[in-house]
């Protein structure tokens, strides 16, 4: 983005190498938040001077727009002073998301510079269950009783409406706290003022639970197409609302948790350049073994069609190409159905379509794989006749065959395990990419040399 001639890069290295406060005040506070977040992203050096020079409202506006290792950092170098009216003007849910990545140690010390409002309100959120919409929520909300009438409510608004998240929504309570329904504020300010809420209420709300996990109310906004939604406990109190853009950072870190979890490796559960190296190699090495183990059954099966390698070596040539092709089409079932079932394309009822589905497409890829492989022996036995032999026909059915077979339950291990995963309680994601390779490996060496047992036996077996 540009001001006049100069990027706002140029004009604020003009603004720092003159070093007048006022004047980077003024630039500062004059430029969008997500410009600003910007600048301190790309000067590294400049950031707590930045946040410092910035008014309040702007600092922790720009502040909860940072990734976790820069907050850190900078919450870190602050001055004690700064860093409480940082922390105090951070909404209640951005300062919770951005407490519950730190130690406990420092969690407490950061505690102790809130407000005792805020500190009231911060160790309530903090008490929800790690991943769970109560730690997402904000207490700042727009709340009013059934028995008010529309110019009451428009009071209420016009004094208390600018403390809260959003007033595109008014939430209704009865006198025990008690949802009762959500308004969109365009229905009070076209109703007349003598008209009660009551009137205006149809009861037809979608509200969250405060124990309920991040990603069903991912799910919920995704399928509601609204900008907050009520958080109520057991007994639908009200407690807070949780708003989109905190659904978005959520979805975003479940995404990357996912794609990590489907590389067969633990989600990190910091950034990358922040994990320890000590970390980040229990993390993988867990996963490592485990799949080393599985690929330990390969050499087993291996083994036990010693003998067939033994007298027609020309078998072990395509062992590769069989239980690659079986991990591939796995690799690709699963990777599909995770990302359907986590956007809510497909759930544990439709795992009869999904089955039929995956064994018509493992049929048809399978023939085609087949079919190449067995064109590729073919072909090669015309160019190079010493390459297979006299029974270079047979082997080329062996190789189609067994790819058919193979690239079929690869489909079906990959689409059916993440079901039986979510089934039994667990991640999904942990169905990765590997792990689903690793057992499709074993399955193929069994169904290669089946099939080339029936098919060879008499000839080259």
């Amino acid at each position: 983005m540009e001001l006049g001639h100069q990027t706002i890069q140029e004009q604020f290295e003009d603004v720092i190498s003159r070093d007048h406060k006022l004047e980077i005040h003024e630039f500062l506070n004059s430029q969008n938040i997500s410009d600003v977040a910007d600048l301190i992203n790309e000067y590294d050096d400049y950031a707590v001077q930045i946040i410092s020079t910035l008014s309040t409202n702007r600092a922790s506006s720009t502040f909860k727009i940072l990734d976790f290792p820069e907050q850190k950092r900078i919450m870190q170098e602050l001055p004690p002073l700064k860093s409480a009216e940082l922390l105090n003007a951070l909404p209640a849910d951005d300062r919770t998301a951005f407490m519950e990545e730190l130690p406990v140690e420092v969690v407490r010390e950061l505690i102790k510079l809130l407000e005792p409002e805020e500190r009231k309100i911060t160790l309530a959120l903090l008490g929800y269950p790690e991943g769970s919409v109560g730690r997402l929520m904000t207490p700042d909300y727009l709340a009013v009783w059934e028995h008010w009438t529309t110019q009451e409510v428009m009071e209420h608004i016009r004094h208390f409406g600018k403390n809260s998240e959003t007033v595109d929504v008014v939430y209704v309570v009865n006198d025990h706290g008690q949802l009762i329904d959500d308004v969109r504020i365009r229905e009070f300010i076209f109703a007349p003022p003598e008209k009660k809420v009551k009137e205006l209420v149809d009861g037809r709300y979608i509200a969250l639970n405060a124990n309920d996990d991040q990603e069903i109310a991912n799910q919920v906004f995704k399928m509601n197409n609204r900008v907050a939604l009520p958080v109520v406990n057991d007994n639908n109190i009200l407690l807070g609302i949780v708003t989109i853009d905190d659904v978005l950072w959520v979805a975003n870190e479940e995404f990357s948790e996912d794609m990590q979890k489907i590389g067969g490796s633990e989600a990190l559960d910091e950034p990358y350049l922040e994990v320890p190296i000590v970390k980040l190699f229990q993390k993988r090495a867990g996963w490592l073994v485990v799949l080393f183990i599985g690929e330990m059954l390969t050499a087993t099966a291996m083994g036990y069609y010693e003998n067939e390698i033994a007298r027609a070596v020309v078998l072990a040539l395509f062992i590769p190409l069989i239980i690659s092709s079986g991990g591939n089409s796995g690799s690709q079932a699963s990777t599909l159905i995770i990302q359907s079932m986590a956007v809510g394309e497909v759930t544990l009822a439709d795992w009869w379509r999904v089955m039929k589905r995956e064994i018509l497409s493992g049929l048809m890829l399978g023939t085609l794989l087949g079919i190449i492989g067995f064109l590729r022996v073919i072909l090669w036995a015309q160019f190079i006749p010493s390459s297979y032999g006299e029974y270079y026909m047979e082997i080329g059915i062996t190789v189609g065959l067994s790819l058919i077979g193979v690239v079929l339950f690869g489909t079906l291990t990959g689409s059916m395990l993440p079901l039986l995963l979510k089934k039994l309680g667990a991640d999904p994601a942990v169905s990765s990419a590997p792990f689903v390779a690793t057992l499709v490996d074993v399955s193929g060496l069994i169904i290669y040399f089946s099939c080339a047992y029936l098919l060879l036996k008499g000839t080259l077996l």
